[in-house]
């Protein structure tokens, strides 16, 4: 599978454009309103029934690294999962580096708390003035537990401190996604995958929370999906996929409680992304 992110106009967004399309429209655009489905990774698509599946590691590198006008360019229909984190997509667009824009950026500005629950998972976002993102998550799987993180996504902390972390599963459930058709590509070099008390993956975890870190990533990919960044607090307790592009539906639905704002150079210097330079290193990364 061959991505490539190529650069794009201020106001364009991140759009994904499959390659290896001609007889439809091979353009989706990365937006809450086109996820298609949420079960085990987030996919989008487009009137046609194009879509790409697995985009909110690219996605949350992509915002995690300031981008917010890119085409991507895929040759088939599932983002790779590669490590089954962000890091190399982090180093792939920092060895390139950013182009700033001669243009404002303009944020999402959350005015007032939007909640969302199924079951025992709910999500939140409240007012902040930059994003920052608070995750818990409960397993029963000894060798993950309770596992909590709150993290201020400025100051490059999303390269630094979340990209790269893996996705995470039990060893027993991998043969039973393969004979469903999904996660086609994955294998125990591509998550961190468990097995009662112990971990299966080669290396154990790169982080003691690795799990809670990766589930902070998703959010962040999936927030990206709002099309602008968010400057707002988002609260997920066991949320996943699902949980966050509720909670965008949620939030667009009710036009008083966001507000698009132009930011000022303060505004800009909190988004995810502002000051990071090429040199910056990525934790663990392989």
């Amino acid at each position: 599978m061959r991505v490539v992110v190529q650069p794009a106009s201020a106001e364009y967004g991140i759009w994904f454009r499959r390659t290896d399309i001609e007889d439809r429209d091979p353009l989706i655009p990365a937006r809450w309103e086109s996820v298609s489905n949420t079960e085990l990774n987030t996919r989008i698509s487009n009137d046609d029934g194009v879509s790409v599946s697995t985009i909110e590691h690219l996605m949350a590198a992509l915002a995690g690294c300031g981008v917010h006008n890119a085409l991507v360019e895929i040759d088939g229909p599932e983002v790779p999962l590669l490590d089954g984190s962000s890091a190399q997509f982090v180093a792939g667009i920092l060895a390139r580096g950013v182009r700033k824009l001669d243009a404002p950026v303009r944020a999402i500005r959350v005015l007032r708390p939007i909640h969302v629950r199924h079951g025992d998972a709910m999500a939140t976002l409240m007012p902040a003035e930059e994003l920052k993102i608070d995750f818990e998550i409960d397993f029963s799987d000894a060798v993950i537990g309770h596992q909590e993180k709150s993290l201020n996504m400025a100051n490059g902390a999303f390269v630094h401190e979340l990209c790269d972390s893996r996705t995470f599963c039990r060893k027993a459930d991998i043969d039973a996604m393969r004979d469903r058709g999904l996660i086609a590509g994955g294998s125990v070099t591509s998550a961190v995958v468990v097995d009662g008390n112990d971990v299966v993956t080669p290396g154990g975890m790169r982080h003691v929370d690795e799990p809670v870190r990766h589930k902070m990533l998703d959010a962040l990919g999936d927030l990206a999906l709002a099309g602008a960044p968010i400057l707002g607090r988002y609260v997920g307790h066991r949320a996943g996929h699902a949980m966050t592009n509720r909670l965008l539906r949620a939030l667009f639905a009710d036009p008083s409680a966001f507000e698009l704002v132009e930011c000022d150079a303060s505004m800009t210097a909190r988004l995810p992304g502002a000051g990071l330079r090429r040199s910056d290193g990525i934790g663990h990364a392989a």
